[in-house]
């Protein structure tokens, strides 16, 4: 069995909508995450733009390369500080929401944001006033997703509110909805201090929502002066045997998603993936 391998498209390199799905399969791709607005704002200037019309030809612009949106990426701050704000992101997710299924897509993917406006790290995430806002907004987006019959793709990470898979396995059980589900990466839950027992982290999440699992995100790390630094995928210290082991046999053909990981390291980023499934 072959690994599923796709790419987050802003990643690729900028390009047209008539270059890009063409791009994407000339490496040997199968799917995409695609965020609109990052990679072609021209065709989503503002929230409000999409339409079955624009969702039916960006669907048709990749399908006629083989490529899937597997996700369709719309990162808000769901959690932000000015109200007013916040409002207009929850919207625009929705908007997102309503139109995923003309875009062959069922997952709308995002984080779960920061009380600092800007998305900046702080220790003030992990309280749990942070967490009970995520709770309200992820409530709200996932009753818009059941209207639609969509999905709620939530992922964690180490600077979020969502900073651990038992935040996660939470999340997961104050909202009882088969609409909200994961997007995993497993770099996001790995820190300075858990990093040498990647393998415990990685089984623990698997533990407690592999089963909620509809998207694998692939990136890699290494260590800096003591800091978590994102790297290539095949470049760093990631675990890619003990995400594999689990995956392989529970989630057959999910969609692999690289991300942080551009030219010039794409290439060797999916043989490496995929020799690692393989051997899984």
């Amino acid at each position: 069995m072959k690994a599923n391998i796709g790419i987050r498209a802003h990643d690729m390199e900028k390009m047209s909508l008539q270059q890009l799905p063409k791009a994407i399969a000339e490496k040997g791709l199968s799917s995409v995450q695609l965020a609109i607005a990052k990679s072609f704002p021209e065709l989503y200037p503002e929230p409000g733009a999409l339409t079955p019309g624009l969702a039916h030809h960006l669907k048709q612009s990749f399908a006629q390369h083989n490529i899937k949106i597997a996700v369709l990426g719309c990162y808000i701050n769901m959690i932000h500080p000015d109200k007013n704000e916040r409002t207009k992101q929850l919207e625009k997710f929705k908007e997102h929401l309503r139109y995923a299924r003309d875009l062959g897509c069922s997952i709308v993917g995002t984080e779960t944001g920061s009380v600092i406006p800007e998305l900046g790290y702080t220790e003030d995430n992990f309280g749990e006033a942070p967490y009970e806002e995520v709770v309200e907004s992820v409530r709200e987006l996932v009753a818009e997703a059941e209207k639609f019959g969509v999905i709620v793709g939530i992922e964690g990470g180490i600077n979020h509110p969502i900073h651990t898979p038992q935040r996660m396995k939470r999340l997961l059980d104050d909202i009882s909805s088969n609409h909200l589900q994961v997007i995993y990466d497993p770099a996001n839950f790995i820190s300075p201090e858990n990093f040498t027992e990647q393998e415990k982290v990685i089984d623990e999440a698997m533990s407690l929502f592999g089963d909620r699992i509809v998207v694998l995100h692939a990136k890699d790390f290494v260590v800096e002066d003591g800091q978590i630094v994102m790297v290539p995928v095949g470049s760093g210290l990631l675990n890619y045997d003990a995400v594999f082991r689990q995956l392989k046999k529970r989630k057959p053909y999910i969609n692999i998603l690289m991300e942080s990981t551009k030219e010039p390291h794409i290439t060797n980023s999916i043989a490496f993936l995929q020799e690692k499934y393989e051997l899984a």
